[in-house]
């Protein structure tokens, strides 16, 4: 390729440290041991679904405070001749029902009575025994090694560690196994989980068997009966992910896929075309009226989301009514091109999640994400095994009559969402921001910066950005034009641009876009981790 057919621009206008990396297998993860950890399945015969796996198994030993074995997880794989999604969210207990937290203004957000049947270890499985190419077992060594031998914690986890410690100290377990010396561990410190290391040595030698059914279910149930929960035998043995598909919307030339309820992925897709009747493609991505519409289109997207989004099986308004074309144009017509608008309730509370976005040279490419929730989950952790639990079952309503309202093996509404983009029937980029409600604005957000004002991937996972929160109430970096700013402040959005806490609660980017000859990858700076790729 000669020097004036490039295949994308490589500017980097929002001063990044990090370079874009051109590869013909790629990794792009959070953590850089768990890129390397999916690096090295590729450069050893495996394929982009064994280096997705292998890095977000390697994320629940290196990245605790995103992930854990007892979390969820879905995928979106495109296999070189279609497309396939993967829901594997556990749903809740049989046992639970309105009753149960009868007395509550709201679901539970640690403890047991939060804790929802955990999927991850199901879909590595899945994933692994359908597409993948190298044996189960060989994902897991990483991961492994690094539990028994340990690893230098890196400086980002670590701050996150201390700042969200507090949340989770008194839950049974949590102490012992991530606050080993009554502290969180410095940067660069050396952290063990040998316990964790041997569950997923049985995870990887039963298939995943020994989670579900076997010694560690054992555990599991054994913690949950004398702390109180409800789950049973049967709700762990029961569970078997689901081969979903996804759902879409064209914009900007391209066909952007989302998994379909219970996820919140259907809100990026009503906010997306509720901007295609905005001709956003004469205004600069970091633009006022780009800034402002993007914001208002999001605001409704939510009110909608929450209105209707559940188990598919509880919803009365189908996903695909929500994305009918006169239903959208209703929706666009309603924003105020000069003011902010209030369109109804805003975000669920911050999350705690991994991504990885993966691509090998057969044209693989997976869009693969996992998460505990809200940072340690419930904080529980099974004594003996190291494996943390999620707190999903806060996900549920206890609105009655709400399609979200919690009940017995149902699913509850779920923040995590992997990204996909396709063009023509072939892919063009796999993508995720983490962040609990961060992500499906997160993916309006790379979506208009790659495919309608053609960043590259690292450019758009350096870029400031805006996060609505509730009301008018949006946060947005200090990175962000002080000009923008003032100007939608004085539109009636309540601007806060904190520097704090709050910087988590703008997410982690991962892209990986194909061009003509391989791909192009970006990673956020605002994580640890990195785009690895040979």
């Amino acid at each position: 390729m000669s020097q004036t057919q490039n295949t994308f621009d490589p500017s980097l206008p929002y001063g990044s440290r990090r370079p874009v990396v051109c590869a013909a297998n790629i990794v792009a993860t959070s953590q850089p041991l768990a890129a390397q950890a999916g690096l090295h399945m590729l450069q050893n015969g495996g394929n982009a679904v064994d280096a997705a796996l292998a890095a977000a198994i390697a994320l629940t030993v290196v990245e605790p405070t995103g992930t854990g074995v007892g979390g969820d997880a879905f995928a979106i794989v495109w296999d070189g001749a279609a497309l396939h999604g993967l829901n594997s969210s556990g749903y809740s207990p049989a046992a639970w029902n309105r009753d149960v937290f009868a007395g509550m203004d709201q679901m539970p957000a640690r403890g047991w009575a939060s804790v929802t049947v955990p999927g991850a270890v199901a879909a590595w499985h899945e994933l692994s025994h359908r597409m993948g190419r190298l044996p189960f077992e060989r994902l897991f060594e990483p991961a492994i090694n690094y539990g028994r031998a340990g690893f230098a914690v890196s400086p980002i986890i670590s701050r996150l560690w201390a700042t969200i410690a507090p949340k989770y100290k008194d839950q049974p377990g949590y102490r012992d196994y991530f606050m080993p010396q009554g502290r969180t561990p410095a940067p660069g410190e050396l952290f063990r989980n040998p316990d964790l290391a041997d569950s997923l040595q049985q995870i990887a030698a039963t298939n995943g068997d020994a989670f579900y059914r076997g010694q560690l279910a054992e555990a599991l149930l054994t913690h949950c009966d004398a702390n109180g929960g409800l789950m049973s035998h049967d709700d762990l043995a029961q569970f078997k992910p689901e081969w979903c598909g996804t759902i879409q919307h064209s914009f900007a030339g391209a066909e952007i896929h989302e998994i379909p309820p219970n996820t919140q992925g259907l809100a990026a897709l009503i906010a997306l075309g509720i901007l295609e009747h905005f001709d956003l493609a004469r205004y600069g991505p970091d633009s006022l009226p780009t800034t402002h519409l993007s914001i208002e289109a999001m605001k409704l997207a939510f009110a909608d989301l929450h209105a209707h989004v559940s188990d598919p099986t509880s919803m009365a308004v189908p996903a695909q009514s929500l994305l009918d074309p006169e239903y959208l144009k209703s929706r666009a017509e309603l924003i105020d091109p000069d003011r902010a608008g209030d369109f109804g309730p805003g975000a669920p509370s911050q999350g705690g999640t991994v991504y990885v976005a993966a691509a090998d040279d057969s044209g693989m490419m997976v869009s693969f994400i996992q998460s505990n929730y809200e940072g340690f989950g419930s904080g529980v952790v099974v004594p003996g095994t190291g494996i943390s639990l999620q707190n999903r079952g806060m996900g549920f309503s206890l609105q009655p009559g709400h399609p979200n309202e919690v009940g017995p093996r149902k699913r509850p509404f779920h923040t995590i969402i992997p990204g996909f983009a396709m063009r023509n029937g072939q892919p063009l980029m796999t993508f995720g921001v983490m962040g609990g409600p961060m992500q499906a604005q997160g993916h309006v957000q790379m979506v208009l910066r790659v495919q309608l004002f053609g960043q590259n991937p690292q450019a758009a996972c350096d870029a400031p950005r805006w996060q609505v929160v509730n009301g008018r109430r949006v946060m947005v970096e200090p990175a962000m034009s002080p000009d923008v700013i003032q100007k939608l402040s004085d539109m009636g959005h309540d601007i806060t641009t904190d520097r704090g806490e709050a910087a988590f609660s703008f997410g982690g980017a991962q892209i990986i876009k194909r061009t003509a000859h391989g791909y192009v990858a970006g990673s956020d700076p605002r994580k640890d981790g990195l785009a690895i790729g040979f």
